[in-house]
């Protein structure tokens, strides 16, 4: 197995390069790494140089990076031909949540890479056994779920399916802290992976009580904005139960959970978006009514949301409360 651990040694290809994959090519060239980020659509190859140098621009301006973008781009191919994945350690896919389309894409990658490089998804809905089964090498295949934008957030799920090498999971582990990362290693299997069962079941409920006109969509935004979007980036959800008493929640729990919605369906509320075509801001027309410029606005205000969140956040890691304890310690 690959037992790199230095980035500049560590040659990882990115294949897919919509607005996630951008992201993540910006996020490991920021780290070090060498990067062959491979365009399997011709409108990727067309935008991606453009989202990684504006992402690369914004994250100098942030003071996240020292160097000019032009010194990483010495670092990146961008290319359409997958046999440039021939030196790669680790490759990245990175396209539509659809198996057919992946089964076509690992053929191609796995032509091409040693047996020896770690082969990983960023799929967020379909189980990584599932997709396991598609390879010729599943111990060296895992997942590895992303967070938009991705060389601006503390989130990374890798995730092991049944036939992942637990060793070579840990090892994808060790190396992902260098991406400023503070990783989930996800051991056993579950459709959805962490984040997304916890948001999902959220998403759900907001649609109902929209549907059934316990609030409108700007209220239950405007909720969720002002009460878990206040905590959240400091504590999770077993944390903030410590922080705020434990038996008030088993209390609620045994009369509330009874009532939440459990629907198997799409709820109508987003179907009816998606079958008139809405895409939210990608094309001005979601859950919300936006002129072209407000979409503009939306998209660029997040970047801008994101950088400053970040910094935020980079000031309470999760071991924040040992190195205070430990401060404290060598004062006395």
């Amino acid at each position: 197995m690959n037992k790199k651990t230095v980035t500049s040694e560590i040659t990882i290809g990115v294949v897919g390069l919509g607005l996630m994959g951008c992201s993540i090519t910006t996020c490991l060239l920021m780290a070090g790494h060498k990067v062959v980020a491979i365009a399997p659509l011709p409108l990727d190859l067309e935008n991606a140089e453009k989202r990684i140098r504006v992402h690369l621009q914004k994250s100098l301006e942030d003071g996240m990076i020292t160097q000019q973008p032009d010194f990483y781009f010495k670092q990146l191919v961008i290319t359409e031909n997958y046999e440039q994945l021939m030196d790669c350690d680790i490759v990245i896919e990175c396209t539509l949540e659809n198996i057919e389309i992946k089964r076509s894409v690992y053929a191609k990658i796995e032509a091409v890479i040693s047996q020896e490089a770690i082969l990983t998804s960023n799929t967020s809905a379909i189980p990584i056994s599932i997709l396991q089964g598609e390879v010729k090498y599943p111990a060296r295949f895992m997942g590895l779920h992303w967070a938009e934008p991705s060389h601006t957030t503390r989130f990374l799920e890798i995730i092991c399916g049944e036939k992942t090498n637990v060793e070579t999971a840990e090892y994808l582990y060790e190396v992902s802290h260098q991406w400023g990362k503070e990783p989930t290693l996800v051991r056993k299997d579950i459709r959805g992976f962490i984040t997304n069962r916890l948001m999902y079941a959220m998403y759900r409920e907001a649609c109902y009580l929209v549907e059934n006109e316990y609030a409108t969509i700007e209220d239950v935004d405007r909720a969720c904005r002002n009460n878990p979007g206040y905590w959240m980036t400091l504590v999770g959800v077993f944390r903030w139960m410590d922080l705020t008493g434990v038996p008030a929640y088993h209390t609620v729990m045994k009369d509330l959970l009874p009532t939440l919605n459990n629907q198997t369906t799409i709820p109508k509320l987003i179907d009816d978006v998606v079958q008139s075509g809405g895409k939210g801001v990608l094309n001005a027309k979601g859950f919300y009514k936006y002129t072209e410029e407000e979409a503009k606005m939306w998209e660029e205000t997040f970047q801008e949301f994101s950088y400053e969140i970040r910094n935020l956040a980079l000031k309470y890691p999760a071991d924040i409360v040992e190195q205070k304890l430990k401060a404290k310690k060598e004062l006395e």
